[in-house]
């Protein structure tokens, strides 16, 4: 089974992160891991959808304050 691959812009519409955001997340390394297609300012980045869901499982609150 392969993981789909989603550019900025679906991320933002399946998960409603803005695309300044994510790019915010990758310069300050905190948010979900991505891909980057080639090296420089005009590589590509990717992210996976599992890496998305996994970045949102580390970062969902517990009822009762618990980090999960």
């Amino acid at each position: 089974m392969t993981d789909e691959l989603l550019s900025p812009k679906e991320v933002r519409r399946a998960y409603g992160f803005s695309e300044q955001s994510l790019a915010n997340w990758r310069w300050m390394g905190t948010g979900p891991d991505y891909i980057k297609t080639s090296p420089g300012r005009s590589g590509r980045i990717k992210y996976k959808r599992s890496a998305i869901e996994e970045w949102l499982n580390r970062h969902t609150v517990r009822a009762g304050g618990a980090a999960a």
